[in-house]
């Protein structure tokens, strides 16, 4: 490491005063103009791992969900799942460090990590349509090259692509080849095998409007579009040649406001989803005959996947564990459908995708997703080989076992794929005959009401069991139990939010009158146990 040089390149990239970075489960994000350093030494710490790891690492500029102005960056691992722990803390320490400790903190890392510094370094790097992301882009790329690693630069990716890149490289193409190309052919192969099974009418085509908020997912769908038109007719809005990226539209607005998109106009009963601006999330939705409007989150579609794959699994007769993972934030009677009339085990881990990823890795066939759309179904290598083997056959279980190879290939294993997860979705509905309003009777959601409370310090509000309980302050569980057993089929909980100096409150119960309720109660005991600052929490909510 030539220290000199890199002081002088640091000094180019000037950390700002006054800031504090943390890496979390998105990585980092913030105002755009804040992140040129970070940038900069994102890029050396993912030529780090790739030297420490020997294998390609992944750099992918987005903030996903947020505001045009932010930006962001998130590390691949080298099979394209989220960054590791201990690297997390490398990387806030190393976002922190002053300018001229930065050579003193990454010797730190290279000795805490057993990096081998002579050791060739591979960093694969992507970026969403923000105007910030390619000069952001540019700096990370410095700062790879700074310690002699090798790029590969894919310019505008989804985010998923970028995870699925790494995984394929890292993979000798076991995954699948690590180009578009490669990832367009595989997804859209997959589709055209299951869809071709569908009993369907003449020329008929399933049809759905998809909102890309204005971002990646656009240009990217419209790419693959060619691809999948056999089986889909997609309807692009929101595409991004008006409007902003993530402004009144996108999945996170629609799960949030409980409405549909600006710019998608609906007719009853048709069948309309929304992508997030880095197209890792997806939710669905459609207006009833009374022109109500109808969500279909990421509960609906774990319980659309999880017995559709348990249905097929029973058919192959093979006996794979199977797991659907969920937050504290997925919906009480998606969790009682699953375990009391699917019979599938269910288990809940703290809230941020990379826990479920993990939890899900533990089952032969695992299926996650967060309520807000975020997830995927993953598959052991065990199951896949025998899956594979069964396919082979021409019997019953060997064409069950067919669909289970497709469903193998079409599902985006390394993360949450917006693009991946509709095209699942929309194959189960085709060989089902199922209508999104068919999906959607499958359970009824129960109502829920989700509010902020401001206070002056989130950490005094720690949780255990899974962030369904609270722990600290003394007191503020057993008001919220007491708050519980007043409503019928109810349960609540707070957490501290991970990024600004608010609590997360969520209450459901058998009205939605008796949800908000309930939710204005428990922040009232937040408000006053934990600190609550500005004015009392006040009933009544807007959506």
């Amino acid at each position: 490491m030539d220290v000199d040089a890199l002081r002088k390149q640091a000094a180019l990239h000037a950390k700002p005063p006054g800031l504090a970075f943390h890496y979390g489960t998105a990585g980092f994000r913030m105002r755009a103009e804040h992140l040129d350093h970070v940038m900069f030494r994102m890029g050396l710490l993912a030529a780090l791992r790739s030297k420490q790891t020997g294998a390609a690492i992944g750099v992918m500029v987005t903030a996903s969900h947020n505001p045009e102005e932010d930006n962001g960056v998130k590390l691949v691992d080298p099979l394209g799942e989220m960054l590791a722990p201990a690297w997390e803390e490398h990387a806030t320490r190393l976002a922190n460090a002053e300018d001229p400790d930065l050579p003193r903190a990454l010797l730190r890392i290279v000795e805490e990590a057993a990096v081998e510094p002579a050791r060739d370094a591979v960093v694969l790097i992507g970026r969403d349509t923000r105007p910030s992301s390619e000069q952001l882009a540019q700096a990370a790329r410095e700062g790879v090259a700074a310690l002699g690693g090798r790029l590969h630069d894919y310019g505008l990716l989804t985010t998923p692509q970028l995870h699925y890149m790494v995984r394929c490289r890292n993979t000798d193409g076991r995954y699948g080849k690590p180009t578009l190309d490669g990832y367009y052919r595989k997804l859209s192969s997959a589709f055209a095998e299951l869809t071709k099974q569908a009993s369907r009418s003449g020329d008929e085509r399933a049809s759905v409007k998809v909102d890309c908020a204005n971002g990646i997912g656009a240009l990217k769908l419209r790419e693959m579009e060619p691809h999948v038109s056999p089986g889909l007719a997609v309807q692009l809005f929101n595409d991004g040649t008006k409007g902003k990226l993530n402004h009144l539209c996108g999945a996170d607005f629609v799960k949030t406001h409980q409405k549909p998109p600006h710019g998608l106009e609906m007719k009853p009963n048709e069948r309309c989803c929304s992508l997030d601006g880095d197209a890792d999330r997806i939710v669905y939705y459609y207006l009833d005959a009374a022109g109500a409007f109808r969500l279909l989150d990421g509960d609906k579609m774990a319980v659309l996947m999880s017995t559709f794959l348990q249905e097929l699994l029973a058919e192959v007769g093979e006996s794979f564990s199977v797991g659907v993972v969920q937050t504290a934030y997925a919906n009480g009677n998606s969790t009682r459908f699953l375990e009391e009339v699917m019979k599938v085990p269910v288990y809940c881990t703290k809230t941020g995708v990379k826990h479920l990823h993990h939890k899900a890795q533990e089952f032969d066939v695992g299926v996650y997703f967060e309520a807000n759309g975020h997830g995927t179904a993953l598959f052991s290598e065990a199951a896949e080989v025998k899956i594979k083997q069964l396919a082979e056959s021409e019997d019953r279980k060997g064409k069950a076992a067919k669909v289970l190879a497709n469903l193998i290939d079409l599902f985006n294993q390394t993360a949450g794929d917006a693009i991946s997860d509709m095209l699942v979705i929309e194959a189960i509905l085709a060989l089902k005959g199922l209508t999104v309003q068919q999906w959607d009777a499958l359970y009824a959601d129960l109502p829920n009401r989700q509010v902020k409370v401001k206070v002056a310090d989130r950490t005094v509000i720690s949780t255990t069991d899974a962030e369904r309980r609270a722990v600290t302050p003394p007191g503020l569980q057993e008001a919220i139990d007491s708050l519980v057993s007043g409503y019928r089929l109810s349960r609540a909980f707070v957490r501290p939010s991970g990024t600004e100096d608010v609590v997360r409150v969520y209450a459901e119960a058998d009205s939605q009158e008796s949800a908000d309720s309930l939710a204005h109660a428990v922040s009232l005991a937040v408000f006053e146990l934990a600190g609550g600052i500005g004015e009392r929490p006040q009933p009544g909510f807007t959506r």
